[in-house]
């Protein structure tokens, strides 16, 4: 019986390879935060070593491995397809203790990473009129009405802790609205600058696609200016919150807050469903 403990980092995975590399980065600088403890990392999907094998290769070498998903929103992934691969492993490894810690969440932590790339953003804008000046806030879609509210009560947050008129959200995919008609009702509204900040930890399709669409947009609204902030996946507050997620499930920190799940009707549809955007990552 081994009494180590691993922690396994689980990435969501890209076809985009530089975004897998940069979890592999973010990994790195994580352990060299931490070099007392043994820091693994894996996928759930398009990269390798996918989750079952992750588990494994942790179990292999610890008697307690803590799954700790570097995901922001809780949807399918988090509360489905995880549990399900945690619970095969269980079944494969009696003798290993398999602990799931919580994703990343809503909270001020993650608000401040918002805050902080609007002011730049602002900056890079000369610091505008904020009441001509419109924010987006561009998440990824899901099927979880769940995961959705959790992103628009962010944006609702993000407008009560700013003197900005219009703080909206809008969805890369999946559900609505999307970055092109929030754009549109904003410059309806007298908007002459717009400010779009992505809700992401890392590079990937979408993020590519996302830099191809506001080169669209500024196209073909000459008149205003568009700026778009990057992601956060190094910026300090996420190791932070990594830190808080294992020191939680250690029994170090606060409650671990359960998941908010939309019942029944989503755990059942969504072994069908929690691949439709994962594609397009």
């Amino acid at each position: 019986m081994h009494n180590r403990e691993t922690i396994l980092l689980v990435g969501h995975g890209s076809r985009h390879q530089p975004g897998n590399r940069e979890i592999l980065k973010f990994c790195d600088q994580w352990r060299e935060r931490h070099p007392a403890w043994s820091i693994e990392v894996c996928f759930i999907e398009l990269a390798s070593p996918l989750l079952d094998a992750g588990l494994d290769a942790a179990a292999a070498h610890a008697g307690t491995v803590i799954v700790v998903p570097l995901i922001l929103n809780a949807a399918g992934h988090v509360k489905v397809e995880i549990p399900e691969y945690l619970e095969q492993a269980r079944q494969r490894h009696p003798r290993t203790t398999f602990v799931y810690a919580s994703h990343l969440g809503v909270n001020d932590t993650v608000l401040q990473i918002l805050q902080r790339n609007l002011q730049q953003r602002m900056q890079q804008l000369d610091m505008p009129d904020p009441k001509t000046t419109g924010v987006i806030l561009l998440g990824r879609g899901s099927s979880d009405r769940a995961a959705n509210g959790e992103l628009a009560k962010m944006t609702r947050w993000l407008f009560e802790e700013s003197e900005h008129d219009l703080v909206e959200l809008a969805f890369t995919g999946v559900t609505h609205p999307r970055v092109e008609s929030v754009v549109r009702r904003q410059i309806s509204l007298g908007m002459s600058q717009i400010i779009v900040l992505p809700y992401y930890l890392f590079t990937g399709t979408l993020m590519e696609r996302i830099k191809r669409q506001l080169n669209h947009l500024t196209v073909q609204y000459p008149h205003v200016r568009f700026s778009l902030a990057g992601y956060f996946g190094f910026e300090e507050e996420v190791f932070a919150l990594l830190d808080e997620r294992v020191s939680e499930v250690r029994g170090e920190g606060g409650e671990r807050q359960p998941l908010v799940c939309d019942g029944c009707s989503f755990r059942q549809a969504a072994h069908h469903t929690h691949h439709h955007h994962g594609s397009q990552i």
